[in-house]
């Protein structure tokens, strides 16, 4: 199977609204939780214990599906370095439920047509996730949540990539050891890819069909039975109106991934889903989220009203800062997530 190639104009490999989810939920930019920016911080924090063994799990990860060999680094050959993102992750309700530590490549340096090739790859869209929703409602049907563990794992190398040790897990001399990967790992531009490469192979093997709008959206039809798969990178939403074909779908995937079982679909993507199966109601919240934001900006306790904003209107020249004084308040703050997120209530 080939990536299907459009003669549309190019955008980001991951949208823009997938970034932010990256950044705010992957990499901590380091104002929705206090979680450790460094590994130095880690060690500090009175959460040391839990980020080391957190640490070491994602170690063992790496060794258990073979990520790379320690060799010496080739003359003339430049590696790429590395880095731990610390993350706390959390339910619908804020509770905390575990601490995850992800080793991380640094992508940014990998240089075209040396460390990578292709990097494009789908990623299902917002309307397609509220149109799955609309349907779960109206026809009542069963909609169940996974997790691929390590998802990037699953994709084998097509480049010679070498990477410089993780900090805190070095072996020999660290300038003249380094990691040859033989598995991509986050942080490499091509591993969304082939992620995706991987997983549609696999789904397609066991009788789903790819949606022709939606490259990351699958239905199988079985008689009167039918399922939908919806993959946003490592996340699975499956909606079904027969639980048998859902429970066999879910083994399926987990023979061939290493698969956590949600169970029934609550909390997706930072989305609160709320039903109410037997009026055939079907809520979607970002409470959790909003309050956050409100309380970065400072307006926890404010109240709501009209915007004062509409989408689509431009600022005008006359509205731009007029003196340095101006300029450095406006240096602060980072407009463009108030405007987003808070629809322009925010410090306007």
């Amino acid at each position: 199977m080939s990536l299907r190639r459009s003669t549309r104009e190019r955008r980001n490999a991951l949208p823009d609204d997938y970034i932010v989810f990256l950044q705010e939920h992957e990499a901590d930019i380091g104002w929705m939780e206090d979680d450790p920016i460094t590994l130095h911080q880690a060690m500090k924090s009175s959460n040391s214990l839990k980020w080391t063994d957190a640490m070491n799990d994602e170690i063992k990860s790496m060794m258990d599906n073979d990520v790379w060999d320690l060799v010496t680094l080739p003359k003339g050959a430049k590696p790429i370095g590395c880095k731990w993102i610390f993350k706390t992750k959390r339910d619908s309700k804020g509770n905390v439920e575990r601490f995850k530590a992800r080793l991380v490549a640094k992508g940014f340096t990998q240089k075209e047509g040396i460390d990578y090739k292709e990097t494009f790859s789908p990623v299902s869209s917002k309307d397609s996730f509220r149109i799955i929703m609309a349907l779960v409602a109206h026809f009542d049907l069963e909609l169940h949540q996974m997790d691929v563990k390590t998802a990037v794992l699953n994709g084998d190398i097509d480049e010679t990539i070498y990477m410089r040790q993780p900090e805190g897990f070095v072996s020999g001399d660290p300038d003249n050891m380094v990691c040859k990967l033989k598995k991509y790992i986050y942080g490499l531009k091509q591993t969304s890819r082939q992620w995706y490469f991987k997983f549609h192979q696999v789904i397609i093997s066991f009788g789903f069909e790819m949606n022709i709008v939606d490259d990351c959206v699958y239905h199988k039809f079985s008689g009167r039975k039918h399922i939908f798969l919806v993959l946003y990178v490592d996340d699975i939403l499956l909606a079904s109106n027969d639980i048998e074909l859902l429970h066999d779908t879910k083994r399926f995937l987990s023979k061939h991934f290493e698969m956590k079982d949600l169970g029934d679909a609550s909390f997706v993507l930072g989305i609160q889903i709320h039903r109410a199966r037997s009026r055939g109601i079907l809520g979607l919240s970002q409470k959790n989220y909003i309050e956050k934001v409100l309380k970065r900006y400072g307006m926890h306790d404010c109240k709501p009203g009209d915007t004062p904003v509409a989408k689509g209107d431009k600022f005008s020249l006359n509205q731009c800062p007029k003196n340095d004084f101006e300029k450095k308040e406006i240096e602060k703050i980072p407009y463009a997530s108030a405007v987003e997120f808070c629809h322009g209530t925010a410090h306007c």
